[in-house]
């Protein structure tokens, strides 16, 4: 059974950083996808960033700006967040693929998420 739980959103000033963890049971890291995506009001909800066997992908509004990593034990996930935007503002979730060999970008293509963590960017 796959379980997804997030933590670590929060609010932060412009320029700031956070880190969103995904605390993860029934995936094996090196055979599913998973990822990150957030969602702004009245937004679609949106690809950041996400990694798979193939490697790790990120979009290119947050690129050089987030980082999606994983522990030793592969049973988290994380997303690090510096120099955070306004335009980050979003309710962030983590997402998972199970037998996916690269990250896929459509959130439609993702059975299992987690409950959802709100990030606020402030000026």
């Amino acid at each position: 059974q796959v379980q997804l739980v997030e933590s670590g959103g929060g609010s932060v000033q412009a320029g700031g950083s956070l880190r969103l963890s995904c605390t993860t049971s029934g995936v094996t890291y090196d055979r599913d996808c998973m990822g990150w995506f957030r969602q702004a009001p009245g937004k679609e909800r949106e690809g950041v960033v996400g990694i798979g066997g193939y490697g790790s992908l990120i979009a290119d509004s947050v690129k050089g700006r987030f980082t999606i990593y994983k522990d030793n034990a592969k049973t988290a996930l994380y997303l690090q967040m510096n120099n955070l935007k306004l335009e980050d503002t979003a309710i962030y979730y983590c997402a998972a693929r199970l037998e996916c060999y690269r990250f896929r970008w459509d959130p439609s293509e993702y059975k299992y998420w987690g409950q959802g963590t709100q990030v606020t960017v402030s000026s």
